[in-house]
């Protein structure tokens, strides 16, 4: 039977990190993976997750099952995160194994309520994205968003493309910090694309992994809050892998939206596709969230090192920024600091991404997306130097 199995193709940021891997330059530096890294190129366990872990250990007394939805208590607690307060009677939740996790159930829950569903996504949008569509046979069409003229966003490219939509298509929207580009909508696009998607009947469906990343925890909630009041139905897929910086624990929620007489059959739903996948989602991660989230000196801590992190990205977009302008003698790249997350889409070549590489030992996605938080005081102009050596 397994030799009817045919090659898989490689993940390409996978195949990047061989690469850097393999790479004996002393100098090199790694700006595809998508992890948050300190200067020392450490990504650091917070100081709320260890002391959080640290009593764990101490009190907890069992390691049987948790419910098929998870602990109700990471829920509630992610859920009040997310989406603030008044919005308990809607929610249905599971937790999942990460926000990938959180993605996979949804369009499983999408495909069982309606397989004709048709799901849009940005261009671009994260790979996973469309591969998981593709793989659970599911129709993928997609919406211009960036504009690589600009670095901002083809906003009339968007609206004229969304107007295709049809009555229960669902509609994949990053919330924050937009993956890969940086670039997102502003307040009053978002009302635009909601009084559209309003008009069409079209189902949000939210992925939400840099909550607090880019212009703080509340900010970051606005757009997805706002998706949330303005529709009967909507789908949010969050992680806890950045913002807590637990990307190894697997720890993410999915979130369904509906009337609270339809929630109870929505909730049986969500059980049934965990029991089919999985069963019964990790707990350690969503236990030390809980823990944190419910613990008013841990959450303080948390929220005071998740906005160390939040503004060393901006600082290092600024500087990077400013580098370029020195650089190459132009404005070419200002964009850079008023994207938002860990990622920027730099508008070079393949061929300029490659020499980078080769010549200069600077990996990044063949794209020229970035990791801003893989760069460093000492690197940054290193990094300017180079891509201005490649534009000239």
């Amino acid at each position: 039977m397994l030799e009817a199995l045919n090659p898989q193709p490689q993940d390409k940021i996978l195949q990047l990190m061989a690469l850097y891997r393999e790479d004996p330059r002393t100098d090199k530096i790694d700006l595809g993976v998508g992890v948050y890294k300190d200067a020392t190129g450490l990504t650091p366990v917070m100081r709320a997750v260890k002391a959080a872990e640290k009593k764990l250990w101490e009190e907890e007394k069992t390691k049987t099952y948790t419910g098929l939805a998870g602990e109700p208590a990471f829920n509630a607690a992610m859920v009040g995160l997310i989406l603030g307060d008044g919005f308990a009677d809607r929610a249905a939740s599971i937790a999942t194994p990460g926000g990938t996790g959180a993605i996979r159930q949804a369009l499983e829950l999408i495909r069982m309520a309606n397989p004709k569903a048709r799901v849009w996504m940005s261009a671009p949008t994260w790979p996973n994205h469309p591969s998981i569509v593709k793989y659970l046979g599911m129709t993928g069409v997609e919406y211009r968003y960036f504009d690589l003229a600009t670095s901002g966003i083809d906003f009339d490219g968007l609206m004229a493309d969304l107007e295709g939509v049809a009555e229960g298509d669902a509609i994949l929207l990053h919330g924050c910090c937009h993956n890969p580009t940086g670039a997102n909508l502003s307040t009053d696009q978002w009302t635009d694309v909601i009084a559209l998607l309003q008009r069409k009947g079209a189902i949000p469906f939210v992925d939400l992994a840099y909550q607090g990343f880019g212009d703080g925890l509340d900010e970051d909630a606005v757009a997805t809050r706002m998706v949330a009041a303005a529709f009967p139905e909507v789908l949010i897929a969050a992680s806890c892998s950045k913002n807590f910086g637990i990307y190894r624990e697997r720890t993410g929620i999915l979130i369904a939206l509906t009337s609270p007489d339809r929630k109870a059959v929505v909730q049986g739903n969500l059980n049934f596709l965990n029991r089919q996948n999985y069963s019964f989602p990790p707990d350690h991660g969503a236990r030390v969230v809980t823990m944190i989230l419910q613990d008013q000196a841990l959450a303080a801590d948390w929220c005071t090192e998740l906005e160390e992190v939040r503004r060393n990205m901006l600082g290092l977009r600024q500087s990077l920024a400013d580098e370029l302008r020195r650089a190459t003698n132009s404005d070419r790249f200002d964009f850079v600091a008023h994207h938002r997350g860990m990622f920027s889409r730099l508008g070079l070549t393949e061929e300029q991404v490659n020499v980078l590489r080769q010549e200069h030992g600077i990996y990044m996605v063949g794209d020229s997306r970035i990791n801003i938080a893989g760069l460093n005081a000492q690197t940054v102009p290193v990094l300017a130097a180079a891509i201005a050596s490649v534009c000239g």
